[in-house]
């Protein structure tokens, strides 16, 4: 069953929330997937994530009207009602992210924030100019792993921060891979293509 004759019957996009949502997409998958750990680019392109993420947020203050906080806030039972609703073969449409999909949202950026923070704060030099020194600054981390002397203190607050950051990273490309499934699955049992509506900036 579609929205009421009251609902909007399309959404609309920004090109904004359009660039700042692909653009980051893009750079969890290749930080996730094809860059290196160890290579300077996974550097440069967390940063570039980071960047946008401010961007979007900054956005959802001062943005669009479906863009900010205030058109899709936190609700789990808002989401739950969302969820018994498509299993009902119920759907009313939002002119914004709809509830379950707010969620997501916040844990995807959450999360995000959690990856970057640690990601900062593992690296001595937060902007080697090239590999040669990033190769080398990693040398020296290596061969101060070995020192008998290091600070015991330091290495197990680094580990920490590490294990963090792995973890969070981890987690993150699950949320992401479980942000696709839903969208896939709320376009089949809506009859609405959530994808193309982030493409084209309408719904059509």
């Amino acid at each position: 069953m579609s929205g009421t004759p009251n609902e909007p019957s399309e959404r609309v996009w920004d090109p904004l929330v359009r660039l700042t949502h692909w653009t980051i997409a893009i750079a969890i998958l290749l930080n996730g997937f094809i860059i290196d750990d160890d290579a300077l680019a996974h550097i440069w392109i967390g940063y570039a994530a980071l960047s946008l993420l401010a961007l979007r947020l900054l956005w959802g203050l001062i943005g669009t009207e479906n863009a900010r906080f205030s058109s899709f806030p936190i609700s789990l039972s808002g989401a739950a009602r969302h969820v018994s609703g498509l299993l009902k073969g119920q759907h009313h449409q939002h002119s914004s992210h709809n509830p379950l999909g707010a969620l997501m949202v916040y844990a995807l950026w959450g999360t995000l924030l959690v990856v970057s923070a640690t990601g900062v704060m593992l690296e001595s030099d937060l902007f080697p100019e090239n590999e040669a020194e990033y190769s080398r600054q990693l040398g020296d981390d290596d061969e101060e792993d070995e020192d008998e002397d290091e600070d015991e203190d330091g290495e197990e607050a680094e580990d920490m921060i590490g294990e963090i950051h792995e973890g969070a990273a981890n987690l993150l490309l699950f949320l992401a891979a479980l942000h696709v499934g839903g969208v896939i699955l709320e376009s089949r049992l809506s009859g609405r293509n959530l994808v193309r509506a982030m493409i084209y900036r309408r719904r059509p």
